[in-house]
């Protein structure tokens, strides 16, 4: 069983993440002892930042670590893909990034999605025959990908956590920790 504080934890987002759903994650990550880098498109470098939308207006920026065009999935223990409307709608249209959920996904690692974020999961064939919660308002979408989606504020299945929206997050940050200190999970790769 790894120890949280020896992870390594990549949060992929763009502009337009659910402000609270990088910042939580991440917070919560780091006061656990994870080495948590955010990685963006190659639109942003390195030292760089993305904005996040926080409830109705833009948000804070928060500062890039990485290029995903550099990104090893190998180097890392999990992969958190925070939500909002517009982030996972961008980051679905970006080769790299889907490359990038492929590899953490065939190699049995974590990936935690949050909010809209399953749309990720849903476009490289990830949904189909896990239990998976979202948004209410993709809950179709999850769906119509084969899941078996559940109203809970945290799902789990093989590794691959799900939850609805920021009043879920304490429960989403707490189940990534735990699923990393767990280990690898045998699964179908996407």
């Amino acid at each position: 069983m790894p120890d949280i504080r020896q992870a390594k934890i990549l949060i992929m987002a763009t502009d337009g993440f659910e402000q609270s759903e990088l910042e939580v994650p991440k917070a919560k990550l780091s006061e656990a002892g994870a080495t948590v880098t955010v990685a963006a498109p190659k639109s942003r470098r390195s030292g760089d930042s993305i904005r996040g939308w926080d409830k109705t207006d833009w948000g804070r920026p928060v500062k890039v670590d990485a290029d995903i065009e550099s990104v090893d999935p190998s180097a890392y223990d999990a992969l958190v893909l925070p939500g909002g409307q517009i982030n996972p709608d961008k980051l679905r249209l970006e080769p790299k990034a889907l490359e990038i959920l492929r590899g953490f996904l065939a190699s049995g690692k974590v990936v935690a999605a949050i909010c809209h974020a399953p749309w990720l999961l849903v476009e490289v064939g990830a949904a189909k025959g896990r239990r998976m919660t979202s948004y209410a308002s993709i809950k179709t979408d999850v769906i119509n990908a084969g899941a078996d989606w559940r109203d809970e504020a945290v799902v789990t299945d093989q590794g691959i956590i799900t939850s609805r929206n920021p009043g879920d997050l304490d429960a989403f940050s707490a189940k990534i920790i735990e699923e990393v200190q767990e280990g690898r999970h045998g699964r179908a790769a996407a």
